[in-house]
């Protein structure tokens, strides 16, 4: 997980930065961190990957400070609960279980964050999106979800 999340990152960041976007001073870098890069969830065994989060934090934070005196800009997504393999692995594999996890409202998916991503680089040159939480609006904080989403929003359709 650190050899990815981390020197990966750093690695991929470091080539491009000096390949192409340093020679001609300009440039956007979004790395993907996790809301949960910010403040840790109640979740056992998971302790790596909040501190591969936090660091990729911390990482963009003094990349965009050594940046300075260039065009580049230094971005950084923060998804929250998404539906992907993590979070199956998260409950070890066990579909109920991972239903129970979403219930009441819907994950963000891969479209989502393409979204998110398309706004952050949408923004004219003079503007940057330092750090964007793109979370289901039913994720009303790292831990709280409201489970009555689904329901409310098939009603309001209906009518």
């Amino acid at each position: 997980m650190n050899g990815t999340n981390i020197a990966g990152v750093m690695y991929t960041t470091h080539s491009v930065l000096n390949r192409s976007m340093w020679p001609a001073k300009r440039g956007t870098i979004i790395n993907v961190s996790s809301v949960t890069g910010l403040e840790c969830p109640p979740f056992d065994g998971e302790a790596v990957y909040h501190a591969n989060k936090a660091c990729i934090e911390g990482f963009s934070n003094s990349l965009r400070m050594e940046t300075a005196g260039s065009d580049i800009r230094v971005l950084v997504l923060r998804p929250g609960c998404v539906a992907t393999n993590f979070h199956f692995q998260r409950v070890k594999y066990d579909k109920d279980a991972m239903d129970e996890f979403f219930y009441g409202y819907e994950p963000l998916v891969s479209e989502d964050l393409a979204d998110a991503v398309c706004f952050m680089l949408s923004r004219s040159g003079r503007t940057s999106i330092k750090a964007l939480d793109c979370v289901p609006t039913a994720q009303r904080s790292l831990t709280r979800f409201d489970r009555e989403w689904n329901s409310r929003r098939n009603e309001n359709v209906d009518s």
